[in-house]
């Protein structure tokens, strides 16, 4: 790639001539996107787009206004909402125009899968490495009957378990199960392997035993969600598949996400959702309880105002903030629910502030809007006007005394998964233009003396949200990984919300990890899902 820096080596490391040629055929096809309503439009195409335009500012203002308002007001925004887009269609159709704009959206489809193509480059960054696993000869399974509308019983889990050899401990009963302790109590018992069929809070705190005896971790899909399953490649469809880890399994090093004393491994959530998932009526009526709690979060008249320092950067008043035991994907809609990756050594930061309609509408500006921050950081510092706040973590409802400190343990969990699964699909990656551009570009950097072309991707990856290029540093890592191709060991995995100075650690070496007792939170077996 033109301008990446070289390592110590004088190497530089290049994009592939695949990537070159796909983010000119992305920019071709913008340009005849464009073209094609110029063409046929003449001056018409400048009012067609100030209508969509206008559209998507009107889409943005009332959906902030059903959020924040209640009444007369949430139902003729949610009207307006509803009918923005229809009227789009109908303008263009009587202009003549509707078929000029499909073909032109068309175009643009066409241009962003392919920039994505260009700017996804070699697949291997994104595949947490497999390390090999010899079957554990005392593995203990924690079941919750409950969870997942009872899916335990469903799948016949338990019998199946057994017959592998494991040993399982039913959740029964309507009082609170400490499930850390029972998972403790297995491990002084001789357990060498640990492994929960529930949702994700109750894999959350028995992971941090294994954790911090160095033991492996079996994750059965038998939650509600199961997020953390989803992130691994499990099959979520049928829990007893995750039970061939048992017999047929590799490992996996994973981060855990670290609140207070307390492990996570998916999330932990502060402000709006958390205020409300408290709410006592949430439970019973979900859509309803947050229709009316947002309005007077959203105007702060409930709820703590909270501050956060993420790694030295300020966040101030955010209304909602999301930090995830590594970045979620923000390639499209649908990659913000998971992580290509959860080897990366850094926490997922997202912040949201839109507390008027002006502000709503700037979210017209992506990645340049004030609403909306997105970063990675090693730590984050959570405080709030009051002693106290509402958190969720990993779907479980709890409240904290502040300040609340978030960290990250690299490597910290080895999960132990079937080796023949379903797998994670590769992510979409953020289509940055301004990097699309050089990838386009018609000057040519001198061959690479010894890293594979393909890497130029993995150091896109690692770019800083501004656009700096990473240091030497990482260049090196980078170069080192890529003469371990072929070996078994990964590269170091690329990923668009790396900020400058973040780890860029090669995975498939692993420093051992220890971490203190945890706090032994109780999990209410019926709330768990």
């Amino acid at each position: 790639m033109s301008g990446l820096p070289p390592d110590t080596s004088g190497t530089t490391l290049q994009a592939t001539r695949s990537q070159r040629w796909l983010a000119r055929l992305s920019f071709a096809l913008a340009f005849l996107a464009v073209a094609v309503v110029v063409a046929f439009a003449g001056l018409k195409s400048a009012a067609m787009l100030g209508v969509g335009l206008a559209a998507a500012a009107v889409s943005l203002a009332t959906a902030f206004l059903v959020l924040s308002r209640r009444g007369v007001l949430r139902w003729l925004s949610l009207a307006i909402f509803v009918l923005a887009p229809i009227t789009v269609i109908v303008v263009y159709a009587l202009a003549g125009l509707l078929w000029l704009a499909a073909v032109s959206a068309v175009g643009w489809f066409l241009a962003g899968v392919v920039a994505r193509a260009a700017l996804t480059g070699n697949g291997l960054d994104w595949r947490m490495p497999e390390l090999p696993a010899a079957p554990a000869r005392h593995p203990f399974l924690i079941m919750n009957p409950r969870s997942g509308g009872g899916k335990v019983a469903k799948f016949d889990l338990r019998r199946k378990a057994e017959a592998l050899g494991a040993e399982v401990f039913l959740i029964s009963g309507p009082e609170p199960v400490d499930v850390a302790e029972v998972a403790r109590k297995a491990v002084r018992a001789g357990s060498d392997l640990l492994g929960v069929a529930g949702g994700d809070g109750t894999q959350a705190l028995v992971a941090g035993v294994a954790a911090e005896h160095g033991i492996p971790f079996v994750v059965i899909t038998a939650g509600t969600r199961n997020h953390f399953a989803l992130d691994l490649g499990l099959d979520r469809t049928d829990p007893a598949a995750c039970l061939a880890a048992l017999s047929d399994g590799v490992d996996l090093q994973v981060d855990l996400g670290l609140i207070g004393d307390q492990t996570f491994v998916n999330n932990a959530s502060f402000g709006a959702y958390a205020e409300v998932v408290q709410t006592p009526a949430y439970r019973d009526d979900k859509l309803g309880t947050t229709l009316d709690t947002l309005p007077e979060l959203l105007d702060g008249q409930r709820g703590a105002r909270l501050s956060a320092v993420a790694d030295g950067v300020t966040i101030d008043a955010p209304q909602a903030l999301l930090v995830s035991s590594n970045p979620y994907g923000t390639g499209d809609i649908a990659g913000l629910g998971r992580r290509a990756r959860l080897d990366r050594g850094v926490l997922g930061v997202v912040a949201v502030t839109v507390d008027s309609v002006g502000q709503a509408v700037g979210l017209l500006r992506g990645r340049h809007t004030t609403g909306l921050r997105v970063l990675t950081a090693r730590t984050i510092v959570v405080t709030a006007s009051s002693e106290r706040i509402p958190v969720g973590i990993d779907g479980e409802a709890v409240s904290l005394p502040v300040p609340v400190r978030c960290a990250i343990r690299p490597g910290a969990l080895r999960v132990r998964v079937p080796r023949d699964r379903p797998g994670v699909p590769p992510p979409k990656a953020t289509i940055r233009w301004s990097r699309l551009r050089r990838l386009a570009s018609w000057r040519r950097e001198p061959p690479s003396a010894g890293a594979p072309a393909g890497h130029s991707a993995v150091i896109a990856g690692h770019q800083d949200r501004s656009g700096q290029e990473p240091d030497a540093g990482l260049l090196r890592a980078v170069h080192r990984a890529s003469r371990r191709a072929g070996t078994g060991q990964g590269a170091v995995g690329a990923d668009d919300d790396f900020r400058r100075g973040a780890p860029g650690r090669v995975v498939g070496q692993w420093p051992g990890v220890t971490r203190p007792g945890s706090s032994g939170s109780r999990l209410r077996a019926r709330g768990a899902s």
